[in-house]
């Protein structure tokens, strides 16, 4: 069956038999409307079983089912996304992009045009806007890097690390030239306008971070620190080298496969400036928020892993004189972007204003956030940006009585 690119929800359904599914009936619902979408989509009946639980969100049902009945050439296994209803009061409550199946939908679509050999997501079978409802590639019971960083062998660690940012550089070297593509999948959603959630939030940063580390940890920005920051906002705009993102890089949703890294769930993917990417999995993963540092080193690795895959696309970013000051740059606003989420938490000031790109760690919160200060120091010391280690020391000096002081402890595969 060829994959779908292009919603297939007008198709008429014709009548079903009964249909058969697995012990937990709670995804009767979201199994029915699969069966529906690929009956309408094959023109024939087609029927799932065994449902089984993938988790999900509070937006999200995602299901894996068995193909029972198969007309055609699909898989045997499928695994169904189903976006439940957006609450009436819950627009504009988070981002004026609160309903993320539009942004997922076009990713996937944009995904499963690229050729099979540049593909590092799962297939898009098909999709139907009117019941919010994916139908992609089942990529199996795989480990996630996740799993490998938790695990105990730090090798193997080492090498899904390398693996998953040479992925995700593939993903950015094969769809730098596809923002309007992308664009035009999301209109046909009915997205008319569309930003980067991390462009809103870190120019939010750059405006009210200065006021809030003197007015939470006493520390006064030097003008030069502000104004390193807040030249960082050109990486923000139509710059040069933007490709897609999937804007949260979690290692929760970094499957390693037979074939290599494959990544999922794009809710909130979005095209913003490549350094935005690859800096964020430097320091690391601050929309994951894991408690835990990488071993010394392993940022430099990660980074000429990721060059290595956009090399070809712009060979100018493997020059350090090119890609210092722009990952710099990127680090600055990820740690600005972060400090405001996190700050208030540690100190006792309440919760920081809620943001889709940043996790909250529900340990160590001072020692995470005093470990991304850590990396942009020693990122800003390299690129001699004396302003921006100043105040990264006055910060990382601010955070010692709430905990800022604790060592991080390295992911368990390299304690």
């Amino acid at each position: 069956m060829t994959p779908l690119t292009a919603d297939d929800s007008d198709a008429p359904a014709p009548p079903h038999p009964d249909r058969e599914v697995g012990p937990d009936r709670s995804f009767d619902r979201s199994v029915e409307l699969a069966e529906d979408l690929l009956t309408r989509r094959a023109g024939a009946r087609v029927r799932l079983a065994d449902a089984e639980d993938l988790g999900g969100s509070a937006r999200s049902r995602v299901v894996r089912v068995r193909v029972a009945e198969n007309p055609f050439s699909l898989p045997r296994t499928l695994v169904v996304k189903h976006y439940l209803p957006v609450p009436a009061d819950a627009v504009g409550v988070v981002t004026d992009r609160v309903d993320p199946f539009p942004y997922e939908a076009a990713s996937c679509q944009l995904f499963t045009a690229l050729p099979a050999e540049e593909r590092v997501t799962p297939t898009l079978y098909a999709n139907d806007p009117r019941a919010r409802l994916l139908v992609l590639e089942d990529l199996g019971r795989c480990a996630t890097l996740a799993d490998k960083l938790h695990g105990d062998d730090p090798k193997v660690a080492e090498r899904a690390l390398l693996g998953a940012t040479r992925a995700l550089g593939r993903l950015q070297a094969a769809t730098a030239a596809r923002e309007g593509d992308f664009g035009a999948l999301l209109r046909r959603f009915g997205v008319r306008h569309w930003r980067d959630p991390l462009a809103d939030d870190a120019r939010s940063a750059l405006a009210e971070l200065p006021d809030l580390l003197a007015h939470l940890l006493r520390v006064e920005a030097a003008p030069a620190a502000v104004a390193h920051a807040r030249s960082a906002a050109a990486l923000l705009g139509g710059t040069s080298y933007r490709a897609f993102s999937p804007s949260e890089v979690s290692p929760e949703n970094c499957l390693l496969t037979g074939a290599g890294a494959r990544f999922l769930d794009f809710e909130w993917g979005s095209f913003r400036d490549v350094a935005l990417t690859a800096s964020s999995v430097r320091l690391p993963f601050p929309g994951w928020a894991a408690p835990f540092a990488l071993p010394g080193g392993m940022a430099e690795a990660m980074t000429a892993s990721w060059q290595s895959e956009v090399a070809d696309v712009w060979p100018e970013l493997s020059e350090p004189a090119n890609s210092g000051p722009r990952h710099l740059a990127a680090t600055t606003l990820w740690v600005w972007v972060s400090t405001r989420a996190l700050l208030p938490g540690i100190v006792g000031r309440g919760a920081g204003p809620e943001q889709v790109v940043i996790g909250r760690p529900e340990l160590r919160a001072a020692a995470v956030l005093a470990g991304f200060w850590r990396r942009l120091s020693l990122d800003a010391a390299r690129q001699q940006e004396q302003a921006t280690v100043d105040l990264a020391e006055a910060v990382l000096h601010g955070l010692e009585p709430y905990g800022g002081a604790e060592p991080l402890p390295l992911f368990p595969a390299f304690a």
